[in-house]
């Protein structure tokens, strides 16, 4: 308190100036020469509180035209956590305990001011501890709300004031526009140049996109190198003028990492917030949707989201499918059946083959993979999938005994995107071995134009497999361009013929043709070779005479659940 290189800043409230310099004469005996001003007046007042920063205010009671109750009032609107002491002549009881519940931190008689020292060192340490806790309190409100790598506002709050606009648009009919904004390029950058660069350009464009909203508009990280704006009473075509300049700024911005330039850009989805909406989360859906298909459509620009837009649609249903299928990978809810096959020739007798297929249970509903297996594909799951396949068939095959017999053959799918992942093939082995399983029991069956978008990893995959004892089967064989081409560099062991050419052959001699031509240059490879979708006895006979080893199709057996 009587540190002088910081003295106390005091604000007397005093109508008399022999009143306030006793005031002064006591608190100089008492070693304190504060810093002071006196204001006599309610402008006066306002004005040293707005302008001033103090520790304390002294105040008497009554005084021409207002009091000490008006004294707090404007002390708690301008300085919250100023503490003030009344010092009167006149106070009675009565009233110092009504202003003491107003906020007053205490009040002294002129005839005993001795009691104003202690008083004052008490309730300015108090005020300062006040101040640092409101600091604290700010600090930690502020965190709450907002981002702390770009100091934008984060979802949580950016959903509240997202759900305060959908109100006012039901109440008001005031229409608002919701962008959601995905940064193109971020993780080439953030993976080529480590996590720092990535927090550094994401500093710096959200300082870029904040320049270019109105002050009453909102700007959010909504996490990752995802930002969302909230656009208030804004129609459709203010708002696309918005987001294209957005578009326009980021794709001018240059990043610069260790002299290193970078060009980036924004993929936007727009939704208009309008009464047909009902929550914030299916705004923000909406919203995402349309940017992915901004994404889709070439990056670099704005995409209304438009219920009738059937690539929209299909993203939607795909999305909600991801939901689903994280959901049945999580309740163990994916199943297997299973699809015989029989052999054509005398000299292909010689084993039990069947392919297992994936099925989701659903309760009273069994979900086939069509529905799926596209969202897995596109929503990077089916490695997933995958792998609860290959854990679901090695099951059954331990619990049968069916893997540890001397024939038979069980067929396997394994998406093109399993290739890629290098612990697939130690998953296999390990599991294989565990139930002592014979690999030489198991075919693993991958489609043509998958092994050809990743030969160099179907390659790696399958001889690695094969020294095993694993077996592989080329699916759809057929449907590429290039089929034949490619096949010599697949060491695969079974051709399963493309179906959509088996169905037709005995109307049309294309068809027959490729279905001919492809057994032939199978067997030539000394490949068996099986034919797909077979689904009456003319197609078969058919087959027998082309001289296929294989059929497989509803006219053969339909799929089943596994016993």
């Amino acid at each position: 308190m009587t540190d002088t290189a910081s003295p106390l800043r005091m604000l007397i409230v005093e109508d008399s100036e022999d009143d306030a310099l006793l005031l002064l004469r006591e608190m100089r005996k008492g070693g304190i020469a504060p810093y002071h001003e006196l204001v006599d007046s309610e402008d006066r007042l306002s004005y040293a509180l707005r302008r001033g920063k103090w520790d304390i205010v002294i105040t008497d009671h009554n005084m021409p035209g207002f009091s000490s109750f008006r004294v707090l009032e404007l002390t708690k609107k301008y300085c919250k956590d100023l503490p003030v002491i009344i010092v009167s002549g006149t106070i009675g009881e009565g009233v110092a305990v009504t202003a003491m519940k107003a906020g007053a931190q205490d009040y002294i008689m002129k005839d005993n001011l001795s009691r104003l020292i202690p008083a004052i060192d008490r309730e300015v340490r108090e005020g300062f501890m006040r101040q640092a806790k409101r600091v604290a309190e700010n600090a930690l409100e502020h965190m709450a709300y907002h981002d702390s790598l770009t100091d934008l506002v984060n979802r949580r709050e950016f959903e509240r004031r997202l759900v305060q606009a959908l109100e006012d648009t039901h109440n008001t009919g005031r229409q608002h526009v919701l962008l959601y904004l995905d940064l193109d390029q971020f993780k080439i950058i953030n993976d080529t140049c480590g996590h720092v660069a990535g927090d550094h350009l994401l500093k710096q464009v959200a300082a870029l996109l904040s320049h270019q909203i109105r002050s009453d508009d909102t700007l959010a990280r909504l996490g990752g190198d995802e930002f969302g704006v909230l656009l208030r009473g804004c129609d459709a075509i203010h708002a696309q003028k918005v987001a294209e300049k957005l578009c326009e700024e980021v794709h001018e911005f240059r990043f610069v990492w260790q002299s290193k330039p970078f060009s980036v850009s924004l993929s936007i989805g727009m939704v208009l917030i309008t009464e047909n909406y009902n929550s914030a989360g299916e705004l923000l859906s909406h919203a995402d949707l349309a940017c992915y298909a901004a994404k889709d459509r070439g990056r670099n620009n704005v995409q209304l989201y438009e219920t009738d837009d059937a690539e929209m649609q299909q993203r939607e249903r795909d999305m909600n499918w991801t939901s689903r299928i994280q959901q049945a990978l999580q309740n163990n809810s994916f199943c297997l059946w299973q699809q015989e096959m029989v052999a054509l020739q005398p000299e292909a007798s010689d084993g039990y083959r069947t392919e297992f297929l994936v099925r989701l249970n659903e309760g009273d509903d069994i979900v086939p993979p069509g529905a799926f297996i596209p969202a897995a594909e596109r929503f990077n799951l089916m490695t997933r999938v995958d792998r609860k396949v290959i854990e679901l068939a090695f099951d059954y095959l331990n619990r049968t005994g069916l893997g540890r017999k001397s024939t038979g053959t069980f067929f396997i799918n394994l998406s093109g995107s399993s290739f890629n992942e290098p612990e697939l093939f130690l998953y296999i082995s390990q599991l294989a071995e565990r139930y002592k399983l014979l690999p030489e029991r198991i075919c693993f069956e991958i489609t043509e134009t998958s092994a050809i978008a990743n030969l160099n990893a179907t390659q790696r995959f399958i001889n690695s497999a094969k020294r095993r004892g694993f077996k592989f089967a080329l699916d759809d064989f057929g449907a590429g361009m290039s089929s034949f081409s490619y096949l010599k560099a697949l060491p695969v062991d079974y051709l399963k013929i493309d179906g959509g050419f088996v169905r037709n052959l005995l109307d049309d001699p294309i068809d027959l043709s490729i279905v001919d031509a492809c057994n032939r240059i199978g067997h030539s490879a000394g490949l068996k070779t099986v034919a797909e979708f077979v689904e009456n006895d003319e197609v078969r006979a058919r087959l027998v005479e082309l001289g296929l080893d294989y059929a497989q199709g509803y006219g053969i057996s339909k799929p089943r659940p596994l016993e």
